[in-house]
């Protein structure tokens, strides 16, 4: 066992991890936070993003152990964040979601993809997708509820929404 000590959705967290377990595991096992969904365990489907130090990682081909004072940040704690309230909005406008289970890591990566400035069209948004795999929606109301989010994020920051 190792002892961890990170900063967790905001909060400070120390914990005792086996080497050899995940993120995904220490996440769900250790700290009850389930939105973080286990898909392929391989880090293909990506269901299982969230971010560290700001920057998407698959969290089931992660080691816990390599997250010491990390700023993780799991799909729980995005709940005051205003352009993930703007992109779950926009997600069910356009049904962007049916089963759900790819969902927390879709919009996580979305996020990312909008504070990039990654989504300037339909294709540039379904190869920065690319990394999440989706079974039930083929895309259309993903990528539909991406450009959505990103004209609406656009309006709110004063500027013209992209054609």
């Amino acid at each position: 066992m190792t002892s961890i000590a990170l900063t967790v959705n905001g909060e400070q967290v120390a914990a005792d991890v086996s080497d050899r377990m995940t993120l995904a595991d220490f996440l769900r096992d250790q700290l009850n936070l389930t939105g973080t969904h286990l898909g392929c365990e391989h880090g293909v489907c990506g269901a299982c993003t969230v971010l560290v130090d700001d920057e998407p990682v698959r969290a089931c081909i992660t080691l816990a152990v390599a997250m010491g004072g990390k700023a993780v940040r799991s799909i729980e704690g995005f709940e005051d964040d205003t352009a993930m309230g703007v992109i779950r909005q926009c997600f069910s406008k356009a049904h962007g979601l049916q089963c759900g289970f790819c969902t927390p890591g879709m919009v996580i990566t979305a996020r990312d993809m909008l504070a990039r400035g990654c989504c300037g069209s339909a294709a540039q948004i379904r190869t920065e997708l690319a990394g999440n795999l989706c079974r039930c929606t083929g895309y259309g109301g993903i990528v539909k509820a991406i450009e959505l989010a990103r004209d609406a994020l656009k309006e709110r920051a004063g500027n013209t929404p992209a054609s």
